[in-house]
């Protein structure tokens, strides 16, 4: 099974260490994108710093993440499992996983970046800042600009399994399953349950979503669960304690609380 996460604002680097080599990373169908990127966002970020603040919408908090993207071909790289943090990656804990489960997960997480395209957890990347929603003048929409790289890449990657998709909507649009992939890609939504005078209520919330679907990945890596249809991977799920609701291939997760 594969599965697409999306990536996270919060970023662990490292102080010291061997820089980004483009040619090291997995899905070297992607190098030359990859460096066409790289190449624009380390430009803007060294000339003009309040274009490069509003073109990667920074606030005045967040100017220093426009020195550290010029410094990316020199800046220290860290594999992309331990450099992604934040709620879903802290509830997903992949540096808790044991040795199994850690192996299970580098062959079948994929995470997409509005830089690198989607990179393997042992990928060595610096910290950078650049979501897939950014415009970059000459790469124009990044969800746009990536969407015929990984149409090439991408479904030999899916093989003949099942997708697990985790994204968020900006990432999910740099690549829509199409053909036989999207006829085994179930997508998954997590929906935080409350009762308010008797009536059930039902509402998308972030930290929930993020935190659920951390956990949902960790469960499934920890028990070894290798579903091969969406009715199975359902049954895996309700096994490991989730409430799951069906409707072909949307999920929806029920959380009542964290």
């Amino acid at each position: 099974m594969l599965v697409l996460l999306p990536p996270s604002e919060g970023k662990t680097g490292a102080v010291r260490g061997r820089p980004l080599a483009l040619d090291g990373l997995s899905l070297p169908a992607l190098a030359a994108p990859r460096a066409a990127v790289l190449d624009e966002l380390v430009a803007l970020c060294e000339g003009d710093e309040d274009k490069a603040a509003e073109i990667l919408g920074l606030t005045s908090g967040l100017r220093g993440e426009i020195a550290r993207n010029a410094a990316l071909r020199t800046a220290p790289a860290v594999p992309a499992g331990r450099l992604y943090t934040g709620v879903l990656y802290d509830a997903l804990g992949l540096g808790t996983l044991d040795a199994a489960a850690k192996r299970r997960a580098g062959q079948s997480l994929l995470v997409f970046s509005g830089l690198w395209g989607a990179v393997r957890l042992a990928d060595r990347i610096p910290a950078y800042r650049c979501s897939m929603g950014v415009r970059l003048p000459g790469a124009g929409g990044l969800a746009a600009y990536w969407k015929p790289h990984l149409e090439r890449v991408l479904p030999e990657v899916a093989g003949g399994g099942l997708v697990l998709d985790l994204r968020s909507a900006a990432y999910a649009a740099a690549w829509r399953p199409r053909g036989d992939v999207a006829g085994r890609t179930v997508a998954v939504r997590v929906l935080q349950v409350t009762v308010v005078d008797g009536v059930e209520r039902r509402a998308v919330v972030s930290h929930f979503n993020k935190a659920t679907k951390g956990r949902v990945v960790r469960a499934l890596l920890t028990a070894g669960a290798r579903p091969r249809t969406p009715a199975a991977l359902a049954s895996d799920l309700r096994d490991l304690g989730f409430t799951v609701e069906t409707d072909g291939l949307r999920f929806d997760i029920l959380v009542h609380e964290l």
